[in-house]
């Protein structure tokens, strides 16, 4: 509640001047008591062990460039992006696109793996026609029932969906069929780490998510992958462990 102060200026005048009870800092000393010293020293630690593991994540995505593109590849650099880790390997990364974009009209792929190139090259400045997909619709011009058992492909498909613009009805149409199976399959779902990767796009597709935000969810998702790479997983939780320090420095300096 706020107070009044009377300031007496003349005997025939008075200025009314509000004072307000301010509450207390909403982060309290957290920040204010920040060891800049002792974080240096983590600072420099980290940088160290993430210029190695970068080292190592960046001759395994030169690899791929030189090497047939395989689904558990292109996997790999949907996983070094999704991770918030991508702009690192910024010029490896597009020459890997570049051979994929290059090649991704001379073959045929599943659902699943179609989408992922889409999305990957859409979402990295090339532009691929959506097309592509027609080979999934019957006769009709429906998109074929049959693909509802393939959750990891539908899945796939509406992501890759929200990369479109205006006008891919094709598109419009894939976000419809797969958000109406997605949402009738989620329960019957034996795997719950699926489960949760179909509530979570459902509910917030990769494209409309903050990618911050996201980087720090997926590195729990990935954990749990069998098949991670454990220099790129250690890589993303160093890479946002510093940004957070950083984070928590700024904050100690704005509350002092």
């Amino acid at each position: 509640m706020s107070t009044t102060q009377v300031l007496l200026v003349s005997d025939k005048s008075q200025v009314m001047r509000r004072t307000a009870n301010f509450p207390a800092n909403i982060w309290g000393d957290r920040f204010v008591n920040y060891n800049s010293e002792e974080d240096k020293i983590n600072h420099a630690s980290k940088l160290q062990e993430i210029d190695e593991l970068k080292e190592q994540v960046r001759r395994e995505v030169r690899d791929i460039v030189n090497s047939p593109l395989t689904v558990q590849q292109l996997n790999f650099i949907d996983a070094i992006e999704r991770l918030g880790v991508g702009y690192h390997f910024e010029a490896e990364i597009q020459q890997v696109l570049q051979h994929l974009y290059d090649i991704y009209n001379d073959h045929e792929y599943d659902l699943y793996y179609t989408a992922l190139c889409f999305r990957l090259l859409r979402q990295n400045g090339h532009y691929v026609s959506c097309d592509k997909f027609n080979k999934f619709k019957d006769d009709e011009g429906n998109f074929k029932e049959s693909l509802a058992s393939d959750v990891l492909g539908m899945l796939s498909l509406y992501e890759a969906a929200h990369v479109g613009v205006h006008g891919e009805d094709i598109l419009d149409e894939a976000i419809a069929f797969t958000t109406a199976h997605l949402q009738s399959m989620v329960t019957q779902l034996t795997n719950p780490q699926l489960a949760e990767q179909v509530i979570h796009a459902l509910r917030q597709p990769l494209q409309r998510g903050v990618p911050r935000v996201e980087s720090r969810r997926y590195i729990s998702v990935y954990q749990d992958e069998d098949s991670h790479n454990q220099a790129l997983l250690k890589l993303a939780k160093l890479d946002f462990n510093l940004l957070q320090s950083l984070h928590k420095k700024e904050l100690s300096e704005i509350c002092r």
